[in-house]
C-alpha cells in the first residue's frame, strides 16, 4: 500500500469520516476543510502516524502548512520515512 492510501486509511480512522475518505486526493485540504479536523484532531493524527510508522514527530515539526492538504500531509510522513 502506498503512504499516501495509509495516510487517508488513518485519516479515515481518526476523523472517522466513513465514506468520505473516498473522495479526498492529494488536493484534498484538511485544516479549515473537513469540519472533524480541528486542533484536537491534528494531535491524534500526529499519534496516529507515530503509532502507525513507528517514529517520533518533535513539536518543532509540526507547521500548519503539514496539514493544508492531504498531499502536504502524506509529503511530509514520506520525509520522515527518508530520513
Amino acid at each position: 500500500m502506498s503512504t499516501f492510501e495509509d495516510v487517508k486509511l488513518v485519516l479515515a480512522d481518526v476523523l472517522q469520516l466513513g465514506n468520505r475518505v473516498t473522495v479526498l486526493d492529494r488536493d484534498s485540504g484538511l485544516l479549515g476543510s473537513i469540519p472533524e479536523f480541528d486542533s484536537m484532531a491534528v494531535v491524534s493524527v500526529i499519534t496516529a502516524i507515530e503509532e502507525n510508522y513507528g517514529f517520533i514527530i518533535d513539536d518543532d515539526e509540526i507547521e500548519a502548512e503539514t496539514f493544508e492538504t492531504v498531499g502536504s500531509l502524506v509529503d511530509f510522513v514520506e520525509t520522515k520515512l527518508n530520513s
